[in-house]
């Protein structure tokens, strides 16, 4: 723990001194150094999502909870189980607590595998009670489908399509599911350009900036969950995969 304490100072310290050139610094970040989640920082979606949005507007198959999840050796493990024939897994958002516009949007983690896993780090225009899905935005940094072996997708949602998905990119990584590997969505306000491990995978930039088309103008706030099965994740879902687990290292911030 005092390892990571220190490195996370250096970190500190070197991006800013490269923050001359970059024009990026470390503004905050979640290191899960505590034994327990920050509650300051993070709150928890729980149930299925009805009776407003059954299946979280996905047909997915887990309930969330609020026991899903601990911190092991500094890292924030969700975990996903099949009990008595009920999903349950952990959701949980900085919404209201912590919301950014612009900068640079990173995670480490180590992805579950196995048929009808969907794990995801995720953003949502905090304006979303005002204006509703897919208005507010959604930026969708990481998302890994256990039926697609060692690949990548990355995503935007907009008014403009309707809230399909056809602002993305899918990028196959040869044993992506082995070890930790960062993802990251570098946000300006004229382009978002999506990474992994260092690598650029896709970049939007809209040649119309209306709000259906660029909802981008706004805060936006973090997700991390593990779902199960669903349009994405499924239909099909190995009930032998179980227990899972989604374990994120860290989710840091930088502008």
């Amino acid at each position: 723990m005092l390892k990571k304490t220190l490195f996370l100072l250096l970190l500190v310290f070197f991006t800013a001194v490269q923050g001359q050139k970059s024009n990026r610094k470390l503004i905050w970040s979640d290191e899960f150094d505590q034994s327990t989640l920050n509650l300051k920082q993070w709150s928890y979606k729980t149930g299925d999502g009805c009776p407003e949005l059954c299946g979280w507007g996905n047909n997915e198959r887990q309930i969330y909870t609020d026991s899903n999840h601990l911190i092991r050796n500094g890292n924030l493990v969700i975990q996903a189980r099949l009990n008595n024939k009920v999903y349950t897994s952990s959701r949980i958002t900085t919404k209201g607590k912590l919301e950014y516009q612009y900068g640079r949007f990173e995670v480490r983690a180590k992805l579950p595998n196995g048929q009808g896993v969907w794990p995801a780090f995720w953003m949502l225009g905090s304006n979303i009670s005002e204006v509703g899905w897919p208005l507010c935005g959604e930026i969708d940094v990481l998302e890994y489908v256990g039926k697609s072996p060692e690949e990548i997708f990355t995503s935007l949602h907009t008014k403009a399509s309707h809230g399909e998905t056809i602002n993305t990119k899918t990028t196959r990584f040869s044993n992506i599911e082995e070890g930790f590997h960062t993802y990251a969505a570098d946000w300006t306000e004229n382009q978002i350009e999506f990474f992994v491990d260092g690598k650029s995978v896709y970049t939007f930039i809209p040649e119309d900036k209306t709000k259906e088309e660029w909802p981008f103008d706004q805060p936006f706030y973090l997700l991390l969950n593990l779902a199960i099965g669903g349009n994405f994740g499924g239909p099909e879902v190995d009930d032998n995969i179980f227990p899972q687990e989604f374990i994120i290292d860290y989710v840091r911030v930088y502008q």
